[in-house]
């Protein structure tokens, strides 16, 4: 399966997308002075249209973060996605790797050890868990267990298949990143990845979202949607571990003058098994209750609106790798309610009002002390935006690339 002759994967623009030129882009290298620029391949069939329809998860949001910052800290990132398996679309976001990922992971599986996808790079990063084997050392991001630790929550269309071949691929990695501490458990005990190969890296916020957006900016993006400002906002790919139908019937519990103040607005795709909550949220919304859905936003910035529009942010999710919104809410100076399990607690660091997620009551009561205490509110605030300020964007690429110097020299990753 060795490959020769891939072609040059296009320039990224400043937002991490194709632009026209058909060189690497270069290293800015300020934060790595001297160090050799490195050659990064870094998978990009998460946000590819012809396999997401435009709709960018967390794993999205992640792999276009790394396109953007990998170039100021000594490395040049290049990008390929997997084919679809029979035609159809062409790819936008990345240069066609050789074959398709079932045909690869087919060829992989059948003669693990006489064949290599050929990558002119020095590194490969899969940002998802679609991992072969490489001619090169590969690292690989693995998010989180969920598809093994809670299968019910997922898609069931092949499901055990899938499952198969992600606790395969775990093991085709030369290194494995983590994006929390709570996340290596998870590997260790659903993937079997040795603890010794798993390095932690946070994910992160870019730095302009520490900085509020154009008031004018906000308001024209709140009107098209119908938005008033001060809404509880929750983001996320609706699906049963994002817990949003406990969000709908904590918001439904509240006063009704609380409710007739301030809307209730659902920003996102959805997901396996939203069928339900999707029902009831146009329900709700049928009947006047001030529920919003959006279901797609598109752009940076008009997320980046709508988080700032915001009063609360609530986000009592079931289980996460990670958690971005949070983070987001954070550098967007609104006040958080998040849950306090998985990797949560570890991403708020007592920034937020933590709450058990399968206490519907207690989601109500924490939304409402952040609309009604102005001191609890304020020190929320403080709190999440110094919490934001150490989770950027910029220190996740720089942690990242020193995961691949160590790799190349053989040595244990910091």
């Amino acid at each position: 399966m060795s490959e020769s002759g891939l072609p040059h994967p296009p320039v990224r623009d400043a937002a991490g997308l194709p632009g026209r030129s058909g060189t690497m882009p270069p290293c800015a290298n300020d934060a790595d002075a001297g160090a050799a620029c490195l050659r990064i391949g870094i998978g990009t069939t998460a946000v590819e249209p012809a396999f997401t329809g435009g709709h960018v998860d967390g794993i999205g949001v992640y792999t276009r973060a790394l396109l953007r910052h990998l170039p100021w800290v000594g490395c040049a990132p290049a990008p390929y996605s997997w084919p679809p398996a029979y035609g159809g679309a062409a790819l936008a976001a990345g240069a066609p790797l050789p074959y398709s990922f079932g045909r690869a992971t087919l060829v992989d599986l059948v003669t693990p050890r006489a064949h290599r996808v050929h990558m002119p790079v020095d590194v490969f990063h899969v940002t998802d868990y679609r991992v072969v084997r490489m001619d090169c050392p590969v690292v690989a991001t693995l998010h989180d267990a969920l598809p093994l630790k809670h299968p019910g929550w997922c898609n069931p269309r092949l499901r055990g298949l899938k499952n198969w071949l992600q606790r395969k691929a775990a093991h085709k990695a030369d290194h494995v990143i983590a994006v929390s501490a709570f996340a290596i458990a998870e590997l260790v005990t659903c993937f079997g990845v040795d603890e010794r190969r798993i390095t932690v890296v946070p994910n992160g916020v870019d730095d302009d979202w520490l900085e509020p957006p154009p008031a004018p900016e906000v308001a024209a993006t709140l009107h098209v949607h119908g938005l008033r400002p001060g809404y509880f906002l929750f983001v996320g790919t609706l699906q049963p571990r994002k817990n949003v139908g406990r969000v709908l019937d904590a918001y439904l519990s509240l006063p009704s003058g609380v409710r007739a103040e301030r809307q209730l607005v659902i920003v996102g795709a959805a997901g396996a098994r939203s069928q339900d909550v999707v029902g009831r949220m146009r329900r709700a919304a049928r009947e006047g209750a001030g529920v919003v859905w959006l279901a797609r936003v598109v752009g940076r910035h008009p997320l980046r609106h709508v988080y700032a529009g915001a009063g609360v942010f609530v986000f009592p999710s079931l289980y996460e790798g990670f958690g971005i919104p949070v983070v987001e809410a954070f550098a967007s100076g609104v006040p958080v309610v998040a849950s306090d399990t998985t990797a949560l607690p570890e991403v708020t660091a007592g920034a937020a009002l933590d709450v058990d997620p399968l206490d519907t009551g207690a989601i109500a009561e924490a939304m409402l002390t952040l609309v009604r205490d102005d001191g609890e509110r304020a020190r929320r605030i403080a709190a999440g935006r110094a919490r934001a300020a150490q989770l950027t964007w910029r220190e996740t690429a720089r942690r990242t690339a020193a995961v691949y110097r160590a790799v190349l020299q053989g040595a244990s990753p910091p």
